[in-house]
């Protein structure tokens, strides 16, 4: 059996949805999973439950600034 990759499983999420076969409910913390166009996000990090953009959600905003700060978080500085 073949393991996809996240960018794979997006596709096949993507293309699904739009294919209006399906609705996925999906739990995740990859920034990656979180980015699939038409989702609706749902932020757990406090009461009550909110729908949030994916660029207020924390798995987003730690990898994007991971990237543009990366010496930061390793200590390269």
């Amino acid at each position: 059996m073949r393991c996809l990759s996240q960018l794979e499983l997006l596709d096949i999420l993507t293309k699904m949805a739009e294919a209006d076969r399906s609705q996925f409910i999906v739990t995740t913390h990859s920034p990656i999973l979180l980015a699939c166009p038409g989702a609706v996000i749902y932020s757990f990090d406090s009461a009550p439950v909110k729908s949030v953009r994916y660029e207020q959600t924390t798995h987003y905003q730690i990898c994007a600034n991971f990237l543009s700060n990366r010496s930061r978080y390793l200590c390269l500085e």
